[in-house]
């Protein structure tokens, strides 16, 4: 590529220092620079309006998002999802079913971002709760309570403990995989502090997990007492973790 090329390549703003740095001042014309400084001006600005139309659009998926996955799930917590229908909610958030499919693919992937979010603000309370505790042992114990206790909330039964289980056989594994992380984290405080026996975190965060989430599901059916049965499994989770301390 000569020069002619090369100068022709580069971006209107660069070309006028280029024109200036290799024209002497006696032979520079005026008419160029103008062009030249007016193309570059009408460049600059196109270049920020289509910055400004990107951003717009990604704001804009971001807001239909965000309006589908809150529409449905106020839907599925009254309705539940089986009962739920696509055209109602999607109505309701003033779009169309095309736009469940172009963003999410179906009605389960629509629930698939329902139950994540649900997880995720679960998982951020089950934080503060252990934070907030006096000691690493009861922020760990109360941890696992109120994991049991959540159960009674209508939201997370219909959405995390019945529909989610009915459609996809379980909590989801991404849940799954922050839960059991969080509770090895707290084992591997607590053996750290002499709080409990030297054992392998791994997989007693994976029987712990399975053991609150199982009696999550147990007191969240359709067909029993959930809060008889909410005493219950608090008490056996108190045994169960008794066994874990050093005495």
């Amino acid at each position: 590529m000569n020069d002619a090329h090369l100068h022709d390549a580069l971006p209107a703003h660069e070309r006028i220092f280029t024109y200036a740095a290799h024209v002497s001042l006696d032979h520079i014309d005026v008419r160029d620079v103008c062009q030249l400084t007016y193309v570059a001006h009408v460049v600059e600005k196109g270049r920020a309006v289509m910055q400004q139309q990107r951003r717009t659009r990604a704001e804009m998926i971001e807001e239909t998002r965000a309006k589908l996955v809150a529409t449905a799930r106020r839907a599925f917590a009254t309705q539940g999802f089986a009962h739920t229908s696509m055209d109602d909610f999607t109505a309701a958030a003033g779009l169309t079913r095309g736009a469940l499919y172009h963003h999410f693919g179906s009605k389960e992937g629509l629930l698939i971002a329902v139950i994540e979010q649900v997880e995720a603000e679960v998982g951020e309370r089950l934080q503060a709760v252990s934070d907030a505790a006096p000691s690493p042992w009861e922020g760990f114990r109360r941890r696992c309570r109120t994991y049991l206790e959540l159960a009674l909330e209508p939201e997370i039964r219909r959405i995390i403990l019945q529909d989610a289980r009915a459609v996809f056989g379980d909590v989801p594994q991404a849940a799954q995989s922050v839960g059991i992380a969080a509770l090895q984290a707290s084992l591997d405080g607590l053996i750290a502090e002499a709080a409990v026996a030297p054992l392998h975190t791994g997989v007693t965060a994976r029987m712990i997990y399975g053991a609150v989430t199982e009696a999550s599901f147990w007191i969240a059916e359709t067909d029993g007492d959930h809060e008889a049965r909410l005493a219950q499994a608090l008490e056996g989770l108190e045994r169960l973790l008794g066994g874990l301390r050093i005495r």
